[in-house]
């Protein structure tokens, strides 16, 4: 019985070293479909064949060209490899895209295969000692260092066997592909099909994708829907990360795709033209990268030119890694984590490759941003798993919208929740209800409530006699304008977590109780008492600590508690009107006739120009009173 795995194995190797040929006698499939390819007798573009082990399990075969001038197809393929066979001809040995091929599939993340000599039935024992030895030097240091090296014939069928029991193996070996999360996948075939419309092949890199799921096309910008799904020339009802994809594709025609088109979750990828990455120049390379340099990038099935922005130096040598950015020509669509190849851009070379970190980089202006920016992307390059990263960003945004934050991560909505939850035990990150929620990193929480608890605490201390602080007034005065909506839930958070009490929109500690009102209402009296001796001249704000008996500290406190529960004011910043005295004003400026001036309200209280300009100015600013003219009226009849 068989058992269809998700699993792409592919070939690399020099031109005309047998790769076809091997892939037809392992699977019966011969990969070179196009009249060109059979008439030329090389391949160019991409083959696929189900291949069926030994073991009954089912794995996917990508053919990729050997020929120098075909890199760029070569690397759309080996970007969705979860293992390899690198292919040298027995008659020839290592050649030159021998070398480059096994450069890119170290840069791609490729860490499985073996070594495959073909053409064994055209040398002697002792040639292919030779081309084994050579080989051997080759993959020194290399992931293949220790794999096995199979000579073999496509012709004889002299040992294809064991090459097939080899691959079973890989089958155990190979990490699988991350199936969890939004679905990605580069378009590597567009096709109309009578009957399904528009059909499209690819690797899925990540997730899983069902008939009927809403998809996104890429950096066109299309919505669409999965018509119907195939893996191996088989319909099935959902295929996933690590296996070679066709669908049928609602709505679109042939001519509004192109090579590197990505399909994709709807609402989660976005298309970008300036990538984070760790970059990394290949040892053997005769020069390094330069700050600003022009190079080619292959990502995916893209082929695009960028220039490299480093944000830490001005050159990377060979054998050296940094973070950088890649500032693109035209904008792509990348997945986070995603494998890319850099070559020169003349001549055409491979020299490095790298990782992405973040698909949407900003550019970093000034000596600082780029500091942060080099912190960032050194917490991404060392995160091991999708929730190192998800913490990872959490941590570097501080407070991010959870909207933001999907499309950050690249993760669907709820796979997003579900690890925010986990992170909520493992790291403290936290979900705060704003809009569709803000996330804030552990750190972020444990800095707010410390500034909330501590404003609380010293109020407590300062007015021991109130129930504590309005809620308003702690958020005014701990968040800016565009934050307090945030600030407002947070606050309501600590609410709900037990942190705070709230009553009659006021704001305390557990625990707290305010102390006995007698004190304080004894100050108060005191302070009435003053100011109604004073009348209609005020006191001097200065000079009542002195008169009350206070410290300059003890009066301020007191002054700020009075003037919040509105029963006192100052006016013009110098003189103290208690609410008695204004309401007597008031009803005294009621009683003129003829309109109010400074000379009768100087009459009718008995007071100087020095209280009366500051005490009808205080009115005027609080609607009570209107200036028209040199005379004012009363307002609200």
């Amino acid at each position: 019985m068989t058992e269809e795995m998700s699993l792409v194995i592919g070939t690399a190797g020099h031109i005309d070293h047998g790769k076809t040929h091997l892939v037809k006698a392992l699977t019966g499939v011969d990969c070179d479909r196009l009249s060109e390819e059979r008439k030329r007798g090389i391949t160019i573009e991409l083959g696929f064949a189900p291949l069926e082990l030994p073991s009954g399990r089912v794995v996917s075969v990508i053919d990729v060209p050997g020929h120098e001038k075909f890199i760029r197809q070569m690397v759309a393929g080996a970007s969705g490899l979860d293992a390899v066979l690198l292919v040298v001809a027995a008659d020839e040995g290592v050649m030159p895209q021998t070398r480059e091929h096994l450069d890119i599939i170290e840069l791609l993340g490729v860490r499985e295969g073996f070594v495959v000599l073909t053409k064994a039935d055209l040398v002697d024992e002792e040639m292919l000692e030779l081309a084994t030895d050579d080989v051997q030097d080759l993959v020194k240091g290399t992931f293949l260092q220790d794999k096995p090296i199979l000579a073999v014939s496509s012709v004889t069928g002299d040992n294809l066997s064991a090459v097939m029991d080899e691959m079973d193996k890989l089958v155990d070996e190979v990490v699988p592909r991350d199936r969890e999360g939004a679905f990605f996948m580069p378009i590597d075939r567009s096709f109309p099909v009578a009957g399904f419309g528009t059909v499209v092949t690819g690797t899925a890199y990540r997730g899983r994708v069902s008939q009927g799921d809403d998809m996104e096309i890429l950096p066109a910008e299309l919505d669409t829907r999965v018509r119907s799904l195939q893996v191996h020339g088989s319909s099935v009802d959902s295929a996933e990360a690590g296996q070679r994809v066709a669908m049928s594709l609602n709505g679109l025609s042939v001519d509004q795709l192109n090579r590197g088109d990505v399909v994709c979750a709807s609402g989660v990828f976005r298309a970008s033209s300036c990538l984070d990455v760790g970059l990394k120049v290949l040892p053997g390379a005769i020069e390094g990268i330069s700050h600003w340099q022009r190079l080619r990038v292959h990502l995916g099935t893209s082929d695009v030119l960028a220039r490299v922005a480093f944000l830490d130096r001005k050159e990377l040598l060979p054998g050296e890694e940094a973070v950088a950015q890649l500032v693109l020509e035209e904008p792509v669509v990348a997945s986070i984590c995603q494998r890319f190849v850099v070559r020169f851009y003349s001549p055409l070379r491979t020299i490095g490759g790298g990782e992405v970190l973040s698909p949407y980089g900003k550019k970093a202006r000034g000596r600082r941003a780029r500091e942060e920016a080099v912190a960032r992307l050194e917490a991404l390059m060392a995160s091991d798993s999708r929730e190192d990263r998800i913490a990872a960003l959490v941590d570097f945004h501080e407070r991010i919208p959870f909207d933001d934050l999907i499309v950050q991560t690249q993760e669907t909505r709820k796979g997003l929740a579900e690890i925010l939850k986990d992170l909520l035990k493992s790291r403290g990150v936290s979900v705060i209800s704003v809009g569709n929620g803000i996330v804030i990193s552990d750190g972020e929480r444990v800095r707010l409530e410390g500034s909330i608890l501590k404003r609380l605490e010293t109020f407590h201390e300062e007015h021991p006699h109130q129930e504590g602080e309005a809620a308003d007034r702690l958020v005014n005065g701990l968040f800016i304008d565009e934050d307090r909506k945030f600030g407002r839930s947070f606050v309501g958070w600590m609410v709900e977590g037990g942190a705070l009490i709230s009553k009659e929109s006021l704001l305390s500690l557990p625990g707290f109780e305010k102390e006995d009102d007698q004190a304080f209402q004894a100050k108060v009296e005191a302070l009435k008492g003053l100011c109604d001796e004073a009348g209609f001249q005020p006191p001097v704000l200065t000079d009542c600590p002195k008169a009350l008996g206070m410290d300059e500290n003890e009066f301020s406190r007191l002054l700020t508690d009075v003037r919040r529960m509105g029963l006192f004011s100052v006016v013009d910043g110098t003189f103290l009107l208690s609410s008695d005295v204004e309401r007597r004003l008031v009803s005294a400026l009621r009683e003129v006739d003829g309109g109010i001036t400074i000379a009768s309200v100087r009459d009718i209280t008995g007071s100087s120009r020095k209280f009366v300009l500051p005490l009808l100015e205080y009115l005027d600013g609080k609607g009570v009173t209107r200036r028209v003219g040199d005379r004012r009226i009363i307002l609200g009849g």
